[in-house]
């Protein structure tokens, strides 16, 4: 079998696009979970609340997509470490999912959870961003 690193790029490339698609997917609820929850804070009423709700469980959904994206994304650098020993470590992007859904629930309606989990996500798609360029610069 030959190894074709070629190949392996686009692969972990695609991959890599795909987590930044669920990335900014859970940035955009995440945005209007924190945009209603200051609504809601300052006597939004019953609107607002079911809006913010709405947006955070969206955010949810978009999270355990992310984890799935970011663990194939992990996958497939893995293959092109192989050939080209590229040093990237993926452990602390999947990291702040565990971390999103660990306690994410109990504190639900905590806007600081909320500009956590937005701060981690920012800060995924960033290093993302940075691995597919290195990739797309091999």
């Amino acid at each position: 079998m030959v190894f074709d690193i070629e190949k392996e790029k686009r692969e972990a490339i695609e991959a890599g696009y795909r987590a930044l698609d669920s990335l900014h997917a859970a940035e955009k609820n995440l945005n209007s979970a924190k945009n209603w929850g200051m609504v809601d804070m300052f006597g939004g009423g019953f609107l607002s609340t079911m809006l913010k709700h709405s947006k955070i469980d969206q955010a949810k959904q978009n999270m355990e997509q992310t984890k799935y994206d970011l663990r194939n994304f992990s996958r497939e650098l893995n293959d092109v470490n192989m050939a080209c020993d590229l040093n990237i470590n993926t452990n602390d992007f999947l990291a702040f999912a565990d971390y999103f859904f660990d306690g994410f629930v109990v504190d639900w309606m905590v806007q600081d959870r909320i500009n956590n989990a937005k701060r981690q996500v920012e800060e995924a798609i960033r290093r993302t961003e940075n691995i597919i360029n290195q990739l797309r610069g091999m």
